[in-house]
Formats: structure tokens, C-alpha cells, sequence
């Protein structure tokens, strides 16, 4: 066998091990889940042996992942994203610009910066935040946040964890800019 094949093994049997760890999991847990014998699992995870394609799809199935994510996340890479890396998006209608600074499909964990002019105002329906956990940080300007009827009113500093999905109200009710920070996790 090659070396790349070797590592990506390793890399695969560690991040295999990884996933099940991190969900609490015990072998059988998995086993149960995927389809897969315990003791395969065992030794797939010990290097001992090396997965079938079916294998592996079952595996990255009961993580609820594709097969493609499940080996991304084995791969790993290079987890710093310089600023000039890291893609903008201009809303046409209102003008937010949307800084993605952080988002890997092997990172439980995204980051996002907006900057929303004066007098805009975005609507966003409750279906976007079901999948996901957020809080915002508000770094300049004053932000006016309405989440279903909540009316949130958002100095620099102040932080806000959203609670259940529901439509969210994002408003810039001043003159000036205003520029906020979103840490989302997906369930």
C-alpha cells in the first residue's frame, strides 16, 4: 500500500473512533446504529483493518453523515482562514454585507461577521433556524433584533443567544452602521 492510502487510514480510523466518542457512543451504540459488527468496528478503528466502501457508508450514515463528510473530516487541513480568504456577500435589496469568517464541514462550529447599513432591515423566517444554535455579539452601532415578537434592543457588547426557531427581525434603526458577529452550530 501507498503511504497517502496508509494515512488516510490512520487519519480515517482515528476520526471514526472521534465521532463515535464525541456522541457519547459506546461500540455496540454504533454497531446498533450502522449495521456494522462491533468487533469490525474495533478493529477498523484500531487500524487493524481496513473499511469497505459499504462499511463506511453505513458508518457515516448513523453520524448523519454523507460519505463525502465523513472522509472530509478524516482529511482534516489547514483550520486558519485568512481574512483576505474569507468571502464576502452583498444583499442587493438592503446592502448587508455577510463576512463568512468561519465555516468547515469537519467543524461543529461558524462564524460570521454582518454589517448592516442604516435604515435597512432583514427578515428572516423561523425554517433557517431550525437546524441551528446562535448567538450574536453586536461590536458597533446599535441593532434593533425582533425574534417573534421579542423586541430585543442591542448596544456594543451586548450579547444574545436566540432562543426556539422563530422569524428573526435584524434592524438598523440609527444612522450609522452597524456590525455584529454570529456564532452558529448546527444540531
Amino acid at each position: 500500500m501507498s503511504t497517502l492510502i496508509d494515512d488516510t487510514e490512520i487519519r480515517l480510523a482515528r476520526r471514526l473512533k472521534l465521532e463515535r466518542e464525541a456522541r457519547g457512543w459506546s461500540l455496540a451504540d454504533l454497531a446498533g446504529r450502522a449495521g456494522v459488527g462491533k468487533a469490525t468496528i474495533s478493529k477498523i478503528e484500531r487500524g487493524e483493518i481496513s473499511p469497505t466502501a459499504v462499511t463506511l457508508v453505513r458508518l457515516a450514515h448513523a453520524f448523519d453523515l454523507t460519505l463525502a463528510g465523513l472522509l472530509l473530516r478524516a482529511e482534516g487541513g489547514d483550520r486558519l482562514v485568512r481574512a483576505a480568504d474569507q468571502p464576502l456577500w452583498r444583499d442587493p435589496a438592503t446592502g448587508y454585507v455577510r463576512r463568512q469568517i468561519f465555516a468547515r464541514p469537519d467543524h461543529p462550529v461558524e462564524l460570521v461577521e454582518v454589517e448592516l447599513p442604516p435604515g435597512a432591515r432583514v427578515t428572516l423566517p423561523a425554517s433557517s433556524y431550525a437546524p441551528i444554535r446562535q448567538v450574536l455579539q453586536l461590536r458597533q452601532g446599535a441593532l434593533t433584533l425582533i425574534e417573534g415578537g421579542a423586541r430585543h434592543e442591542l448596544k456594543p457588547g451586548d450579547a444574545l443567544g436566540f432562543g426556539p426557531p422563530a422569524d428573526v427581525t435584524f434592524a438598523n434603526e440609527s444612522a450609522a452602521p452597524c456590525r455584529y458577529i454570529v456564532a452558529l452550530t448546527r444540531l
